[in-house]
């Protein structure tokens, strides 16, 4: 039953002072507008108009159910409004997710710009290594990085999410650059873990373009990539990392490229979404904000300049 609708019904009746007028506001026949606001004074248990020779006037009980109805349907309308309008631009509240490392170094320096732009959005970032339930967790939006799982999410590639392997010049100095990646199982290797375990197997690409799996091992792994880094840095060993983390260190040579010949296979960046109807303009925005930034990547070309480091020995 549509006790809002019959409340709307009774209000107009008393706004235009009768049924015929209010039925054809409404888009009603005065059979049904008739028929409706006798349900309600049925459900009520009271009668809530009488009719005068020229107008129809409520009884006392239906001028207080006026009183206080017209605020109940107005309120409704306001809040009907207001999701409309939201709806429609950019507002509310942003709720967003993304790997520490990454969220820190790229999204974070980005969330100035997008709010100036947008000045009745709010943002509320979560950065944290773990892959995050989106609906569960009531997020609107998530950066994630590598391959994703199947899923009912939504996803729009950012950026190729380009691989090396590195590890610095005094570890290199120490027990030389390897020649292939069979050598690889005879050199400390720094280890990520995650989700899916302790990742010690290396995909690589050999220079006719097939793949090559090589086993690695190490004395030390992490579950965050900062860790990883400063491992990899310390020389603990060689790592594989992700360009848009190390460019730096590639470019200034506190880290060199490992078997530059034999590349580790590119896996993307991504915005994951819920999969919605209707997405929400403030998430439709902020991926397009994302996807212009990220079209030119800004830690490509630094990444490239790796291989005029300095040059190592292999090892044997």
């Amino acid at each position: 039953m549509d006790r809002v609708g019959d409340l709307t019904l009774f209000l107009r009746v008393l706004d235009l002072g009768s049924i015929t007028a209010a039925a054809r506001s409404l888009d009603l026949s005065v059979a049904v507008a008739s028929q409706r606001l006798k349900r309600l004074e049925s459900e009520l248990g009271v009668r809530l108009l009488h009719r005068t020779t020229r107008r129809l006037h409520p009884t006392p009980e239906g001028a207080a159910l006026a009183e206080q109805g017209r605020v109940l349907v107005e309120e409704l309308e306001s809040l009907g409004s207001s999701l409309r309008q939201a709806a429609s631009e950019v507002a509310g509240t942003l709720r967003v997710t993304a790997s520490a490392s990454f969220g820190r170094q790229y999204i974070s320096p980005l969330l100035p710009g997008f709010l100036a732009r947008h000045p009745r959005l709010r943002v509320s970032l979560d950065l944290d290594d773990r892959v995050t339930d989106l609906v569960g967790a009531g997020f609107d939006l998530a950066i994630r990085i590598g391959t994703l799982d199947d899923s009912t999410l939504v996803s729009r590639e950012l950026a190729t999410n380009r691989r090396v392997l590195c590890a610095s010049p005094e570890y290199l100095a120490r027990h030389g650059m390897p020649g292939t990646p069979d050598a690889l199982a005879e050199h400390d290797c720094v280890l990520l873990t995650g989700r899916h375990g302790r990742q010690d197997v290396w995909r690589l690409t050999d220079p006719s373009g097939g793949p090559v799996d090589v086993r690695v091992r190490g004395r030390f792994d992490s579950n965050f990539g900062e860790a990883l880094r400063d491992a990899a840095l310390a020389g603990l060993g060689i790592a594989m990392h992700s360009v848009w983390h190390v460019h730096h260190d590639l470019a200034e040579h506190r880290l060199v490229e490992v078997l530059p010949d034999w590349p580790v296979p590119a896996t993307g960046i991504h915005a994951v979404m819920p999969d919605r109807r209707l997405v929400p303009p403030r998430v439709r925005a902020f991926a397009d904000y994302l996807a212009g930034h990220f079209r030119d990547p800004p830690w490509e070309g630094a990444g490239r300049t790796l291989r005029t480091g300095p040059q190592l020995p292999p090892s044997h």
